[in-house]
């Protein structure tokens, strides 16, 4: 299962961790790196300091390839240069056109993806020059780019590239979704709900919970209720009472929402925590968890148990292999 984008990425399968905003550090990219996937570090809001810190952390557990993921909705030059600086060998760009950078990435010798919600934003980032394309599907977890079905995107922006390696994202968490993939062109896939519940991730228990007992239509996908810094960020989380209040109020915009500016959790690392602030429940957390942003994709009904990462990735891509060497074995005629 050696696919384009294994090759240029240099990784021995084609499984990609989604950088999860406030869940992945060094441990969990390092982890899937070593299994053979590609673990990538979600940096785009970290301090140069910082960073640098989980870099290097990063590299210390492995020696392998791993990605950092900078969010162009926000200046990133100066990350980008310390990231190359730091010989990161893959750049992982998200959001808005990423043509301002990707010269300057490539120059420093680091491998660029780009995600994109259209065949059309496909297009231009291939026009850009970066490397290999994300589709991700509407079904993904976390901050959301286009509202296209990962069926129906994948190949639609496998035909739009040509020979791009393409990587499928949202709504896959196991190695049917993989072997799926593949046979929409796909050269692999970008997972990051099933990632939550590896021992490598220090969420809180609540929100582990939550995933574990959550069905298939328990996810809600927001044009924008949670606040992180940029407008018009769509995200899809786990159906919550904050969610169910502001609905109740008939989905008021910001300024107008039930509960605006109340403290409902406190963290020992990031101080009080309002409702409606975009924070991943992290293991320190104490208060009304529940209330606060659930990131899940719709595969969330596809993980069930706490499981190292390694574990995971090996899984996943056992599945996978079993799966398509089923479709590959001829139909005997009754």
């Amino acid at each position: 299962m050696m696919t384009a984008a294994c090759t240029r990425l240099g990784i021995e399968l084609p499984i990609i961790q989604a950088p999860m905003g406030g869940a992945v550090g060094p441990a969990l990219a390092a982890a899937v790196s070593n299994a053979g996937g590609l673990g990538t570090l979600a940096l785009w809001g970290a301090d140069i300091q910082t960073l640098r810190r989980q870099i290097r952390e990063t590299q210390a557990l492995t020696s392998k390839p791993f990605a950092v993921n900078l969010n162009l909705e926000f200046a990133q030059e100066e990350r980008l240069d310390a990231c190359l600086q730091e010989r990161v060998p893959i750049i992982s760009f998200f959001w808005r056109e990423p043509s301002a950078l990707v010269a300057r990435a490539k120059a420093g010798g680091a491998v660029v993806l780009h995600t994109v919600g259209t065949a059309e934003d496909a297009r231009r980032a291939v026009e850009c020059g970066v490397d290999i394309v994300v589709a991700q599907g509407w079904e993904a977890g976390g901050h959301v780019r286009g509202k296209v079905a990962t069926m129906a995107l994948v190949p639609a922006v496998v035909d739009a590239v040509g020979r791009v390696p393409v990587i499928a994202a949202g709504g896959i968490a196991d190695g049917r979704g993989l072997a799926a993939a593949l046979a929409l062109g796909a050269s692999g896939v970008w997972i990051g709900t099933r990632f939550l519940a590896s021992t490598e991730v220090e969420i809180h228990p609540h929100y582990r919970e939550r995933i574990f007992r959550a069905t298939e239509d328990d996810t809600v996908y927001l044009e924008e209720l949670f606040d992180i810094g940029w407008p018009k960020a769509p995200h899809r989380v786990l159906r919550n009472s904050t969610v169910a209040a502001w609905e109740a109020a008939g989905r008021p915009v910001s300024g107008k929402r039930p509960g605006e500016g109340e403290v409902v959790a406190t963290s020992k690392s990031r101080g009080p925590i309002v409702r409606y602030r975009s924070y991943t429940p992290a293991a320190d957390a104490e208060g009304d968890i529940d209330a606060l942003s659930l990131w899940a994709g719709q595969s969330v009904a596809l993980v069930h148990k706490t499981q190292p990462a390694a574990e995971i990735v090996q899984e996943i891509f056992d599945e996978a292999q079993a799966v398509l060497g089923r479709l590959a074995t001829p139909v005997k005629p009754q």
